[in-house]
């Protein structure tokens, strides 16, 4: 066990749980009118609760354990073989388990980006746990548990097709499948609190050092670059996205300029480690403006309600850091070099997109279905509109005045 690198990883652990809890749900709290706060911020925490259990009991063997090239095994169900003393490179795997469990939390807390205002609190229950199983499991093991895509040699340094592109992919299709609120899209209730938009948005910025840099599970000059080129990529995007704000609606919005960061910063995400900061200025003006037309597309072109842009943001921004890793990992452009050429090393990140994009959608139509089936997607039209989900669905009020 190398006990700086088990320092690093375990600070980087507390980061990227802090950007779910309570980063992720300040952020998406702030975005929704005052009647729904509540059920934002219960859906966030019993995603992470739940994804914690299911982590422990399956999903952690499903995603590392084995040979197999499209799942792992259950040898490690429970944790049964995971004690005190095993390692996972020079790690305790116990860290390692946790570590890639606060991944497992934040992913499906993503996606509640999509259906908030709306959605039925037992359908975002069942949806986290068969999620988790069908969807994040499988990806995860394809990219980082040695499955056929780790074989191929895909780049996905911290969660490009793992994190976003499952996630992204998985919003756009729930939300299709919820319909949109009952305003959309003629008119858009503005954020009840920006304030609390910024806080989170911020926490998530600096949780992203966790998520990024210590993916390179250990404290050395790879995870120094991850942080660098991060930083960067989620500060160029920020200003892009400002400008482009600026000079279309005569000001720059303050929840333009967080969404702009966030943008950033999960097109990053997958180039992180394999790339300089002239990639990261290039991802970050890429996905600040890229990212900022993909959210009026799906809104007005597609006319789906995704409510608080998770595909556009997080699904487009994925897509985009996945699929260019492969060229800004290049000497060319600063990056750390690559075994294949640029053009091999591109075709093999389109397989991975379109893969991993095929398996999510395909995983979120049958839970969807399943759903349907039993508890329901969606709360009734009295209890969104009128009276809201913090008191339809949980009973309280989200500000007592």
């Amino acid at each position: 066990m190398n006990a700086a690198n088990t320092a690093w990883i375990l600070t980087s652990t507390a980061l990227v749980l802090f950007m779910t809890l309570p980063g992720l749900a300040l952020f998406y709290a702030g975005l929704v009118r005052s009647k729904n706060t509540i059920s934002v911020l219960a859906q966030c925490l019993v995603i992470a609760v739940l994804a914690s259990v299911v982590w422990f009991v399956i999903a952690y063997s499903l995603a590392f354990s084995g040979e197999g090239s499209y799942i792992g095994d259950l040898s490690k169900v429970f944790l049964r073989t995971v004690g005190l003393q095993s390692l996972s490179g020079d790690i305790p795997e116990t860290l390692f388990v946790m570590f890639q469990m606060t991944f497992a939390i934040i992913t499906p807390g993503l996606v509640v980006g999509a259906f908030v205002e709306r959605i039925k609190f037992s359908a975002v229950i069942i949806f986290t746990v068969l999620w988790l199983i069908i969807v994040y499991a499988p990806a995860t093991h394809w990219v980082w548990g040695g499955g056929w895509l780790a074989k191929m040699g895909v780049l996905d340094f911290a969660g490009g097709l793992v994190v976003h592109t499952t996630a992204g992919v998985s919003a756009l299709v729930i939300a299709y499948y919820l319909g949109p609120r009952k305003d959309f899209p003629k008119s858009f209730n503005p954020p009840h609190s920006p304030v609390l938009a910024m806080i989170g948005a911020c926490m998530l910025w600096v949780g992203w050092f966790g998520f990024n840099a210590g993916s390179a599970l250990a404290a050395n000059a790879n995870a120094g670059m991850a942080m660098l080129v991060t930083h960067i990529s989620a500060a160029t995007a920020t200003i892009t996205w400002m400008f482009i704000d600026w000079l279309k609606n005569g000001k720059p919005g303050l929840v333009g300029m967080i969404t702009g960061m966030i943008a950033g910063l999960a097109t990053v995400t997958p180039a992180s480690g394999f790339i300089g900061p002239a990639g990261a200025i290039f991802l970050g003006l890429l996905s600040g403006s890229v990212c900022y037309y993909c959210v009026g597309f799906v809104k007005f072109k597609m006319k789906i309600d995704d409510s608080l842009d998770v595909f556009a943001v997080h699904g487009v921004g994925g897509i985009l850091g996945t699929l260019f890793a492969g060229i800004l990992a290049t000497a060319n452009f600063g990056g750390l070099g690559l075994e294949k050429s640029a053009l091999d090393q591109t075709m093999v990140q389109i397989i991975g997109i379109a893969t991993v994009a095929l398996l999510s959608f395909v995983g979120t139509v049958i839970i969807v279905k399943i759903i349907q089936a039993t508890s329901g997607l969606r709360v009734s039209e009295s209890q969104e509109i009128n009276e809201g989900l913090d008191f339809g669905s949980h009973g309280e009020s989200s500000y007592n005045l």
